[in-house]
């Protein structure tokens, strides 16, 4: 007997993401127990599982759609950036992040929703309705599989 919301199909979505996701958990494992550590090791450690579970679906979905290469092309160069900062990391203070205010008043709902869908802010608006119906559905399939490894992990 499956759990429910759980799809035999190994072609499926939901089944694809799942392996990719519980394998890029599998390799962060953290020999230390979660209950002794500070603040900012369970901070750096829920990023680390934000960008496995958002590298999981853009290499699902792959570079059929332009939300999903958009965002591998961010990761990769976040990794690429990262890579090179870590031997300056004890020469830079570490940046607070700073929300602008628009100026010139609110954000058209167009601009908004481009700058929520990754890659967003280059397509033309049917593409960008298209690309977020499908990026929406995707985060739907996210948050399905998570929770069914959560509840399978709390029993």
């Amino acid at each position: 007997m499956t759990p429910k919301g759980v799809s035999l199909n190994p072609n499926s979505r939901k089944t694809k993401f799942a392996r990719r996701f519980l394998c890029a958990l599998s390799q962060m494992r953290n020999p230390r127990p979660v209950s002794s550590s500070n603040d900012e090791e369970v901070r750096k450690r829920s990023h680390k599982i934000k960008i496995a579970a958002y590298l999981s679906m853009a290499r699902t979905v792959g570079s059929r759609r332009a939300w999903s290469r958009a965002l591998l092309f961010k990761l990769r160069t976040r990794a690429r950036r990262h890579n090179m900062m870590i031997g300056r990391r004890s020469l830079c203070l570490k940046k607070k992040r700073v929300i602008k205010n628009d100026p010139q008043g609110e954000l058209s709902q167009t601009n908004k929703l481009r700058h929520l869908v990754p890659g967003g802010k280059t397509m033309d608006m049917c593409s960008l309705l298209e690309e977020t119906a499908h990026f929406v559905t995707c985060l739907a399939t996210q948050v399905k599989v998570m929770q069914t490894i959560a509840d399978h992990f709390d029993k």
